[in-house]
């Protein structure tokens, strides 16, 4: 017998019932009927619900899918940018199954999919650098990996006090144009680095096995990952869901590179884990452990510029996710973006416990899984249960990876982030002939002064760093604005890009 709800005319409750799809994934799987009255005289609204009943599992394998699918792309990429960081691929590995794991059960975003990203691990490299070249040269007792570890502690923390001092409402400030050449930056950032590891020049060494050969794998991972897509849409085009082009692309080459016995340099895991005692002695080697006045002195600007980073990664993303959201299901999604800025702190926290790599909410993998069909938590909460299941299954399979497959996966990524929009309209658009009539309508519109901005913020990126850049270009960008009127990007179509 079905129980009745009789609820009077509550504000919060009209707006769950007006939005008539999130009413009833707030109900599932038990909803069953819903009357929807007109509320417009403070009539009440009767609902029928049944409570109890049978689980509904046709809508379970609905997110258990996607989850499934995303792991796949989450698991590629989360060891790519181990392998980046220099922390390791199992370091990126764990770390996308856990970050994913804990945002999606608890985020402000309820679809999306949260794991290592570029610009995360770009700052990552530069920390991990600094340790390496001597930044505790005047604390010869610190352990450098802990001390890695306190950094991702302090940011986590950083991230948690922003959430709870409600600052998730000031992304908003921070204009498109600076947020356009931070994002270029990134990509320029991450081509220098595989560029360097390839060939072997400012200061980093080749991978072994030769420029020739190493080069020649890299172009191959990188051809593969460009057309895939399209061969494979070709043949059907539910394959690029079941078989994304980054892990089609290492498990070919990888075939390859062993059927033909390349020698070739490997990826190096760092460390196994087989059992709980392997992972409780994980755990007791990169818990931080010294919180010295000093050291933390020393880990706060990193830690500052690191949650920064993920601040506007994070919910930026969030931006385009609700986006499509209201576009898929025609309903209004809003992220409550300091809930989600405590998640992606307690996240990026938990990730320093085992000696992991930072993250954010990462745009391709939240618009995947949307387009894969999730409608709830479970299926970004599976993204990270998948993760780490699929890692205990292969991770003796990764130690096969060449080093240089994930330098091709890495140069796509740096063209994903790259922004090509404004670069590419405002390049149309300064070489059209005002002698030919009007102006072809472009997709964006990006004034002289724009494009400076987006100019300036990734030379500033690449030369100094990530959050001066932002600063500094978001202060002269409204100092220009309010002297010369300066106007921003001007979007007419949505684009969503990691």
């Amino acid at each position: 017998m079905p129980h009745r709800l009789t609820c009077v005319n509550f504000p919060p409750f009209q707006d769950l019932v007006t939005g008539n799809l999130n009413l009833a994934r707030t109900l599932e799987p038990n909803f069953r009927k819903v009357l929807y009255p007109d509320n417009k005289n403070n009539k009440k609204i009767t609902m029928s619900i049944r409570l109890g009943g049978r689980p509904d599992h046709g809508r379970l394998v609905q997110q258990l899918l996607p989850g499934l699918t995303v792991s796949f792309v989450a698991i590629s990429l989360g060891a790519a940018f181990g392998v980046l960081s220099g922390r390791g691929a199992l370091a990126g590995i764990l770390s996308a199954g856990v970050i994913a794991l804990i945002t999606a059960a608890f985020g402000g975003t309820r679809i999306q999919c949260s794991g290592p990203t570029a610009p995360m691990t770009a700052v990552t490299i530069l920390l991990v650098t600094a340790v390496g070249g001597g930044l505790l040269v005047d604390h010869p007792g610190a352990d450098p990996d802990r001390f890695i570890n306190l950094v991702l502690l302090l940011t986590g923390l950083t991230l948690v006090i922003a959430g709870l001092f409600r600052l998730g409402r000031l992304i908003r400030l921070v204009p498109r144009c600076v947020i356009s050449g931070f994002m270029n930056g990134i990509a320029v950032l991450i081509w220098i680095g595989e560029i360097r590891s390839l060939f072997g020049f400012a200061g980093k060494r080749a991978y072994d096995g030769g420029i020739s050969l190493n080069l020649s794998v890299a172009l191959v991972t990188l051809t593969l990952v460009f057309v895939l897509p399209a061969f494979l849409r070709r043949i059907d085009h539910r394959l690029n869901s079941f078989l994304p082009a980054t892990l089609a692309a290492i498990v070919v080459v990888t075939c390859l590179a062993t059927i033909l016995q390349l020698d070739i340099q490997r990826i190096t895991l760092g460390a196994s884990i087989e059992s709980f005692v392997d992972l409780k002695t994980l755990v007791a080697a990169q818990l931080p452990t010294e919180f010295s006045p000093g050291l933390i002195m020393l880990a706060l600007p990193f830690a500052i510029q690191l949650a920064l980073l993920a601040y506007l990664d994070t919910l930026l993303t969030s931006l385009v996710v609700d986006r499509k959201v209201q576009i898929m299901d025609r309903n209004a999604e809003i992220t409550r973006p300091n809930q989600e800025l405590a998640a992606q702190g307690m996240a990026n926290a938990a990730v320093s416990l085992f000696g992991g790599i930072p993250g954010a909410q990462a745009t391709i993998r939240s618009v995947l899984i949307l387009n894969e069909g999730a409608t709830t938590r479970l299926a970004g909460v599976m993204v990270g249960i998948f993760v780490l299941v699929e890692m205990l299954i292969f991770q003796d399979l990764i130690s096969l990876i060449p080093q240089a497959v994930f330098s091709g996966v890495l140069l796509k990524v740096g063209y994903d982030v790259f922004d090509w929009g404004p670069v590419r309209d405002y390049w149309i658009r300064s070489w059209q002939n005002p002698k030919e009539g009007p102006q072809k309508p472009t997709e964006l519109q990006v004034s002289h002064s724009a494009m400076s901005l987006i100019a300036g913020t990734t030379l500033m990126t690449v030369f100094v760093n990530l959050s001066v850049a932002v600063i500094v270009f978001s202060a002269l960008y409204y100092v220009l604005h309010w002297r010369l009127n300066t106007v921003d990007l001007f979007e007419s179509r949505d684009e969503f890009q990691e």
